[in-house]
């Protein structure tokens, strides 16, 4: 299935949601608390903790936690809700379905659970009319995806089709699971590929020494074993920027984005100078605003180097978190 067969549509308004939410968890503070340090919190805790057990792809939400539990989170990994009740028997067969798959998935979807009779504003809010209703919240974006139960492979291809949707069009690669956590899947205790040392520091090195094409090289030859390695995505992203700047002239650069706002390719050479000089903010925004005034290939190549400069930050970076809500708001 490809994405672009994945409707987007921000169906239900989430500015009304995160505002019910904001009201009850000033009225139910203590609960929230006690919340965040239990079930309902587990995943955005897990989430900041870097690499995070299986039990933290699974949790409870209510309206007070949404917005730190699901939005926030949704900006890291997609977000999967399942609203269901403790009466409803098909909430029965599915719950536990999803539940499986999202361990399966090692970290690239969450499963947050939504029990519609201790939360009925958030019912209301996604308009759901039967249950066990399935969504899915994707940086910030709402998307439906089924409601009622459905078969197992059905639900694979949509949770396949929604980690690429997520991954292509938002650079979102999920949460990384930790190996030693009790009840990890077994492929994920298999030992780490590598080690790397020497060739990471080969890439070092090569930076220090102005070697920027040997440092490109170094940091792929890692990711060609190890597609996961964080440090290795890193280094690519860096040393591909530095690559792109390192013969350009910033003052023609500069003129000729100034001069060609709807030129893609101009504004994708005015950001990657932005984000050298450390313009990060102006960077993300040049290239958001561009997206917006393009289309078809022109637009897809200016997404793309958005994602890119995603990479040379750092998805935690809160900078990386809001372009990518504004990215997902220009595209959907």
């Amino acid at each position: 299935m490809q994405p672009r067969n994945m409707s987007m549509s921000g169906v239900v308004d989430l500015a009304a949601v995160k505002a019910a939410g904001e009201a009850k968890a000033k009225a139910e503070q203590a609960r929230a608390e006690s919340a965040r340090q239990g079930g309902s919190g587990a995943g955005a805790a897990a989430a900041a903790a870097g690499a995070v057990p299986p039990s933290a792809l699974v949790i409870d939400v209510d309206e007070a936690g949404f917005e730190r539990d699901v939005l926030q989170l949704s900006n890291e990994v997609p977000v999967v809700l399942d609203f269901w009740a403790e009466w409803c028997e098909p909430c029965k067969q599915l719950s536990p379905l999803l539940e499986r798959l999202t361990v399966e998935a090692a970290g690239r979807v969450v499963l947050a659970k939504v029990d519609v009779d201790a939360n009925q504003m958030l019912m209301q809010q996604f308009g759901i009319q039967g249950i066990p209703a399935v969504f899915a919240v994707v940086a910030g974006q709402v998307l439906p995806l089924f409601q009622g139960v459905v078969p197992e492979q059905q639900i694979r291809e949509t949770l396949a089709q929604l980690v690429q949707v997520a991954e292509e069009r938002f650079g979102l690669i999920g949460l990384q699971v930790d190996p030693g956590a009790e009840g990890a899947p077994a492929a994920a205790a298999a030992p780490p590929a590598g080690p790397y040392d020497a060739l990471l520091e080969a890439a070092v090195v090569a930076l220090d020494a102005g070697d920027l094409g040997g440092a490109v090289q170094a940091y792929k030859n890692v990711l060609a074993d190890d597609p996961a390695n964080m440090e290795a995505k890193l280094g690519l992203a860096q040393a591909e920027l530095l690559s792109r700047v390192q013969h350009m002239n910033p003052q023609a650069v500069r003129e000729a984005a100034a001069a060609n706002p709807r030129d893609p390719q101009a504004q994708i050479a005015a950001a990657d100078l932005d984000l050298v000089g450390g313009h990060v903010e102006d960077a993300f925004g040049r290239l958001v605003d561009t997206v917006r005034v393009t289309a078809g290939d022109e637009r897809d190549a200016v997404r793309v180097r958005l994602l890119e400069l995603f990479e040379v930050i750092g998805a935690d970076d809160p900078r990386v978190s809001a372009a990518r809500t504004a990215l997902a708001r220009v595209l959907f």
